[in-house]
């Protein structure tokens, strides 16, 4: 498993999430808490959105702990938008195509989870995606392949209907194929507007998703697991649900993996100061 975070609101450096915090990012590659393995050095990767619509990128497949570049970007780089990722492989080879986050377009993503049984779904997955879609899949994962039937699907459309009905598409292919129906999902995605983030398990077990206010004017943070021990500032997104951050604040709804209409919880998570 993988573990991420993702930052939407006044401008800030990207140390504040990848580098500076006592569990920073670059510290969850080594020894991460709340994850199967604690150890995430197969690649890392950041994406920033600056003066342009299309977002800036880096990764690379060296351990993020071993990397004096990443330190360095991050102390300099700062912006209102951003996603970093460190990977433990699950499938896919430890090579640059196969480090998050994955971009196209304005659009970037990245995710935490796995598609059971994906080496026998890859290929008629594939075939859902138009001829611009499939050339420019580049690695061998199956999280750049969600992101990219999420384009397919509508994402520039309906960002969260077009994620559900890529989950879906996969559990309903899976038990057609008479193969393990499973698919968990932590993903963080955006058009470099709003930011968007999704919790969902076939099974109930989605890797972890916590929220918490940073910066002083408003802005959130999405993290796989807390960057520090204030307990109190940050709060778990629970399994089923989705978020959005833009500029009305927060938004957390129930998300469901049948396409149908998500409506907002009735009991909103408290995330404010």
């Amino acid at each position: 498993m993988c573990r991420w975070a993702a930052y939407r609101g006044e401008p800030l450096y990207l140390e504040e999430l990848v580098s500076s915090p006592a569990h920073s990012l670059i510290e969850q590659s080594h020894c991460a808490t709340r994850a199967k393995t604690a150890t995430n050095g197969d690649g890392f990767g950041i994406a920033w959105y600056g003066e342009r619509p299309e977002p800036g990128r880096y990764r690379d497949i060296l351990p993020a702990w071993s990397d004096c570049n990443l330190r360095s970007i991050a102390r300099q780089v700062r912006s209102p938008l951003f996603l970093a990722h460190v990977r433990a492989a699950t499938g896919g080879g430890t090579r640059r195509d196969n480090c998050h986050p994955f971009v196209n377009g304005i659009w970037s993503f990245m995710h935490n989870g796995q598609i059971a049984d994906f080496e026998h779904l890859r290929r008629p997955l594939e075939t859902m995606l138009d001829n611009d879609l499939y050339n420019a899949r580049t690695g061998s994962t199956d999280s750049e392949l969600l992101f990219l039937l999420a384009l397919q699907f509508g994402l520039a459309r309906d960002p969260l209907g077009a994620m559900a009905e890529t989950i879906a598409f996969v559990e309903r292919l899976a038990a057609h194929l008479e193969r393990r129906v499973l698919v968990r999902f932590t993903a963080a995605f955006t058009d470099g507007d709003q930011l968007y983030a999704v919790r969902y398990a076939t099974d109930y077990a989605a890797p972890t998703l916590y929220a918490a206010p940073m910066g002083a004017t408003g802005g959130y943070c999405l993290v796989s697991e807390p960057l520090n021990d204030d307990t109190e500032a940050w709060v778990e997104i629970p399994d089923g649900s989705a978020v959005v951050l833009g500029e009305n604040g927060v938004d957390v709804r129930i998300f469901s993996p049948a396409g149908r209409p998500a409506g907002t919880m009735e009991a909103r998570l408290a995330l404010v100061r």
